[in-house]
Order: structure tokens, then sequence, then C-alpha cells
């Protein structure tokens, strides 16, 4: 064996452990998040809430990447990854917990609040393994290892939805039918039993961050750093500012619309489904769809990447899909509507794994404040699902003002509300052709 292969093996041998120990924090980030997708239609019911109160589930657990990116990144520093994540999962489980007295005063802000301080957490643990996986080896593999992430975060994902929708929506259709029937003192005692349900799965989830939040501090994962900013040979002045990287700001916004582009395809698609009058039985389980797609698409990168396609390839391919579908979406109706929006999970899979390596491209020291910045994209999440369900508030009290009857004016608003897809994905688009490469001197 040559010594460039010994060095390649060995290596792989020291990136697989810290590879796997990232792996199993974006299994428990991808849990928690995407049983948001449960929790919207849940907390509309529960809280007689109107579409666009509902998502603000969304906007709680987002808004917190704006608000803690900066000072996680600031935590990070001082007390490293390891700390930072154990710190992280704890926050979490404490979030876990404030579900409790919240489902036991039926509040909406109460609820929104263990939301926003779980989101919290999973700052900390995002600013900590993002860049961390992404330095962890060759950057033009790096696409390759956040797309392993990906799986390990969808596929949990995956469970958290079917799980949390078996637990939350079970029998809702019923419940609903009640609701219209019985006095106000029998309806808020069906509403308080249905707000119940979520404290035995908060508690166990709660007993398990705090597990996992002792564990992490012991686990074996080395000190990595950014490769130094490469100067240009033309003589160049060396970068004095994180301003003067404007690839790593467009990137900024390519991942701000590409995340709130995925949360309306994972959370929006089960009240979608259930305002196309399919029935909640079938529909709880359409989040689980739009994530096989992700996780099905993430195992192609993997594959792909970097051996037969580039990074930027995967991200223009990504991009032209998601208009494409955006289209199919709203010019469909009925299940295949549904399943346009499952299939945004392939469109959307490889966006993230492809913008940070290009984002993070010639930053060098600047690195752990422009991951920072790349995590608050995160709450674009928080905004545009937000806007989603405004539009569609907005499209359905026009079309019932028109004579539409309200069957017909929740399905037609739903299916309008996703024209906010489009413009979202022209700007990935522009980010994979030209956007990554503004500003990056030749070297």
């Amino acid at each position: 064996m040559s010594n460039n292969q010994e060095m390649s093996s060995q290596s792989k041998n020291n990136t697989l452990v810290p590879i796997i120990i990232i792996a199993g924090l974006f299994f428990i980030f991808g849990f928690v998040t995407w049983i948001n997708g449960a929790l919207i239609p849940f907390m509309k019911t529960i809280n007689e809430l109107t579409d666009a109160q509902s998502y603000l589930v969304a906007t709680a657990s987002y808004i917190s990447f704006v608000v803690m990116a900066l000072p996680a990144s600031y935590i990070i520093n001082k007390i490293g990854y390891r700390k930072g994540m154990s710190l992280g999962l704890i926050i979490m489980a404490i979030g876990a917990l404030v579900f409790i007295p919240a489902a036991e005063a039926r509040t909406y802000w109460m609820f929104l609040s263990a939301i926003f301080i779980q989101g919290a957490g999973m700052t900390l643990l995002q600013t900590a393994s993002n860049p961390y996986i992404t330095i962890l080896g060759p950057i033009e593999s790096a696409a390759k290892r956040i797309a392993i992430m990906g799986i390990a975060n969808k596929v949990a994902g995956a469970l958290g939805s079917v799980i949390f929708g078996a637990i939350l929506l079970s029998g809702i259709d019923e419940i609903k039918e009640k609701l219209n029937l019985v006095d106000a003192t029998e309806k808020a005692s069906l509403l308080n039993t249905m707000a119940d349900s979520v404290v035995t799965p908060y508690v166990v989830m709660a007993i398990v961050l705090f597990l996992l939040g002792v564990l992490i501090r012991k686990a074996p994962l080395p000190h990595v750093e950014a490769q130094p900013i490469k100067v240009s040979e033309t003589g160049g002045k060396a970068k004095s500012s994180i301003l003067q990287f404007p690839h790593l700001w467009l990137g900024v916004l390519a991942l701000f619309v590409y995340v709130g582009v995925e949360v309306i395809a994972g959370d929006t698609i089960i009240a979608y489904g259930i305002s196309l009058d399919i029935p909640v039985e079938q529909a709880k389980f359409f989040t689980l769809f739009t994530l096989m797609a992700m996780v099905a698409t993430y195992a192609l990168g993997v594959f792909l990447i970097p051996k037969y396609i580039s990074q930027a390839f995967a991200l223009k391919a990504s991009a032209v899909l998601g208009i494409i579908l955006s289209f199919c979406i709203v010019f469909s109706d009925g299940f295949a509507s549904v399943l346009f929006v499952a299939a945004l999970g392939i469109a959307n899979a490889l966006v993230w794994p492809a913008v940070w390596p290009l984002a993070l491209t010639g930053l060098g020291k600047f690195t752990k404040t422009a991951s920072a910045l790349l995590i608050m994209a995160i709450s674009g999440g928080a905004i545009l699902p937000l806007l989603y369900g405004d539009l569609v508030d907005r499209k359905k009290e026009h079309l019932l003002a028109s004579g539409i009857n309200e069957v017909s004016a929740t399905a037609d608003a739903a299916s309008f509300g996703y024209w906010i897809l489009l413009p979202c994905y022209v700007i990935i688009l522009y980010y994979a052709f030209f956007g990554h490469k503004v500003g990056l001197e030749k070297v």
C-alpha cells in the first residue's frame, strides 16, 4: 500500500466515528423538527385557530435561529463543539417539558414558547454540527457528508411525523364533528382531553434529550479548523471583513428561501390534504411522502457527489425541478396535487448539502461567523410558511365573498398559496449558476 493510500485510509477511519456521532445529532433534530406537520393541524383544532395562526408553530420553531444563531456561535467559540452540543440537547429537553403546563392550560402562546425553546437548543446543535461536518474532510466532498446527515435527519423526521401523527391526529375528524354539536362546557372538555395527549410523548422526549446531553460530553470529536483564506496570486488584498464575501450573503439568501420551501413542503402537506377533503387517517402520512422523497435523493447524492456530478450541478438540477413542480402543484388538483407537493422533497434534498460548501468556500477564519449567518437563514422556515398561510386565508375570503362554497374555496385557496414557491426556486437557480461565484478571487 502506498503512502497516499495509507493516509487516505487513516483519514477515513479518523472521520468515521465523528460522522456517526454528528449523524445521530441530525437524527435528533430531524425528529423534533418534522413533527410540526402533525402539530399544525393539532394546534389549529385544540386552540381554534385560522390557517395563518396555526402556521405560527413553524414560525416559533424557526425564528429561534435568527435570535440564537450569533449567540450560539459565541457560546461555541467559548465552550467548544462538544459542550455546545450538550447544552443544545439540554435546552431542547427543557422545551419539551414546557409542553406539560402548556397542555394543562391549553394556551397557544405557551405551546409556542415551548417550541421556541426547543428551536433555541436546535440552533446550538446546528451551529456546531453543520460547519463541523463541512470542514471535517475535503470541501469537494462536503455535500456527500451533509447528504449522509440529511438521510439521518429525514429518516428521523419520517418516524416523528408518523408517530406524532398517530398520537395527535387519530380520531381528529370525529372530534371536529362532535365540536360542532356540543355545548361550550362539553366542547372545552373535549379540547382539554385532546390537548393532554401531548404530555406523555413530550415527557419521554425530554428524558431522552437529557440523557443524550450528558452522553455527548464524552463523545470523541476531534478538533477541526477551516482552511486559511487564499490570497490572489495577482496581489489582491487579504479579506478583513465578513462583508467582503458576497457569495456568502447570496448563499444566506438561497438558504433562507430554501428552508422556507422545505418547511412548506413538509409542514403544509397534511393540512393541504385535509383541505382537499382527504380523510385525516390518510393525510396524516403525507409528510412521510415528502421526507421519503428527500431520503431517496440524499442517497443518490451520496453516490453521485463528487465522483459523477459537482455540488453546483446538483444545485442547478434541484432548482429547475423545483420550478417545474411548483407549476404542477397549482395547475393540478386532488391527490395528484398532493403527490407533486411530496415530490418537492426530491427538488429540496440536495440544496442544503450543496449551498453550505459553496457558501463557505474561501471563508477561512470567518467560517464560524459565516456558519452562524447560514444558520440564521433557517428563519426562512419561520416566515415563508406564515406567508403561505396568509395567502391561503386571503384567497379563501375572496372566494367565499364571490359566492363559491366553503369546500371548494378551501381547496382552491390552499392550492393557490403554493405560488409562493416559484420566486424561491428562481433565487436558488440564480445562486446555482452565478451567485456562488460572485466576489471569489481566482487563485
